[in-house]
């Protein structure tokens, strides 16, 4: 990667650090709250950015993805294996640090898998599951794909609501941080705010380096070519199928890394995070950022998922969503960034209202 790609990134630590400084000079650090919240959601919206900007895929069930990834952590990290506790292979996850010990909140103790091994096995389903939607449903185009997905999201949502392993409507709670080393963890109480913010920061610009180093590579050529013209990528010899699936794998596990660790932030999940309508606001940031746009994409997906973790919306949220949406399809769909002129928009209702 050129060094002027790198310029964008080291902005982004240089506006994470001022921001973090100025809030605590300010006493706002309760604002950092939802800001690192934003971050682990605009993990969802950088990998739809590359499956719908790039490889030209409409996805309505990445709400579905974050929240196998949350959910498969939240219930290996809860689950009680202490009638366990005595066999020989319970004491070989003990001596390996996969299994962790600690009380609920009843004061009850509970054996549960350590969030790292939690955190690798969501992965490792959310990777499965996408494999097998992607080769069900890659092979159908513009709304017929959107249609499967958010089946797919559908179907995820019953199964969460009706499973008693997820809680149901109470969804999973009491689950514990996620470590790291060095006494690090990403922890939603207010002594761990600002090593959390850093954290959360910490995930983001590490996915965006791989975004970015993926979108001008020959993979992301590739991808741009399909997006095209997918009769002249496969001319030209572009496996057009195994880059899909390769590009909506990614983007599923980007979800999932999100929903892991919001997860262990809030120290809970809920069958909220399943909604159609958390895939449509997905969706409409990525298309307020702009398609191809990961920047403006990851600028737009903490700005506006703040603004409604902060109540901005009240009520209306979701339909603040859908109307944003609408906006930008009709009259920058490009994205806000690149928004035209307002000679363009005058004459869209010009040409309205003479129809």
């Amino acid at each position: 990667m050129h060094l002027g790609k790198h310029i964008p990134v080291l902005l982004v630590i240089m506006l994470v650090i001022l921001l973090q400084v100025l809030l605590s000079a300010l006493d706002k650090t309760f604002y950092m709250t939802q800001i690192t919240m934003s971050a682990f959601y605009a993990l969802v919206v950088v990998g739809l950015c590359l499956l719908m900007g790039y490889a030209g895929q409409v996805s309505l069930g990445h709400a579905g993805f974050f929240a196998i990834g949350g959910y498969t952590s939240a219930v290996l990290t809860t689950c009680n294996l202490m009638a366990y506790g005595s066999s020989a292979w319970m004491g070989w996850l003990r001596s390996a640090g996969m299994v962790s010990q600690r009380q609920d909140l009843y004061g009850v103790p509970v054996l549960s898998f350590s969030p790292w091994l939690a955190g690798i096995a969501a992965l490792l389903v959310t990777a499965l599951i996408a494999l097998l939607i992607g080769l069900s449903v890659l092979r159908l185009k513009g709304h017929y794909l959107a249609m499967a997905t958010l089946g797919f999201g559908l179907i995820v949502y019953r199964v969460v609501l009706g499973a008693e392993v997820f809680g149901q409507a109470d969804g999973i709670s009491n689950v514990p941080p996620f470590r790291f080393p060095a006494g690090l963890e990403i922890n939603g109480r207010p002594a761990f705010r600002i090593e959390s913010y850093y954290l959360a920061w910490f995930f983001v610009v590490l996915v965006m380096i791989l975004s970015i180093n993926l979108v001008h590579s020959r993979v992301g050529r590739a991808l741009r070519s399909i997006h095209q013209n997918e009769e002249a990528a496969h001319s030209l010899g572009v496996n057009i199928f195994r880059y899909k699936l390769s590009t909506f794998i990614l983007s599923a596990l980007f979800a999932a890394l999100g929903g892991i660790f919001l997860t262990h932030y809030n120290g809970s999940i809920g069958p909220s995070e399943v909604t159609v309508m958390k895939s449509v606001r997905y969706l409409a940031i990525v298309a307020v950022g702009g398609m191809a746009n990961l920047w403006g994409a990851l600028l737009m997906g903490i700005l506006l998922n703040f603004l409604s973790l902060r109540g901005l919306f009240g009520s209306y949220d979701d339909a603040v969503f859908g109307a944003i949406l609408i906006a930008i399809m009709l009259f920058a769909p490009q994205g806000v960034l690149r928004m035209p002129s307002r000679q363009r928009m005058m004459s869209f209702f010009s040409r309205r209202s003479h129809a």
